[in-house]
């Protein structure tokens, strides 16, 4: 299954961005994870289909209403993720 990595900017970090990332990620029942850089922005790891992915995307790009996505950056990751589940690190 292919993996994606997320990078997301904008106001992201203290709004629930993480936790709402978690809930839709395991809605379409990805793998993976999500945490918080110390840049500001968000990353999100997931595995599953291309489908799943891409409404991941879509929904990164929406975000939780109190968050302003400014950029969604998505590239395949070339490992694995590690787990089954989506979780917070």
């Amino acid at each position: 299954m292919p993996v994606k990595r997320f990078l997301i900017q904008g106001i992201v970090q203290g709004v629930g961005f993480r936790y709402f990332t978690r809930r839709a990620a395991r809605d379409l029942r990805l793998a993976g994870y999500v945490r918080n850089l110390a840049d500001g922005s968000v990353e999100a790891v997931a595995r599953g289909d291309e489908r799943r992915l891409a409404a991941l995307e879509e929904a990164l790009r929406r975000g939780p209403s109190a968050s302003r996505v400014d950029s969604v950056k998505a590239e395949v990751h070339p490992g694995d993720v590690g787990q089954d589940d989506f979780v917070i690190l």
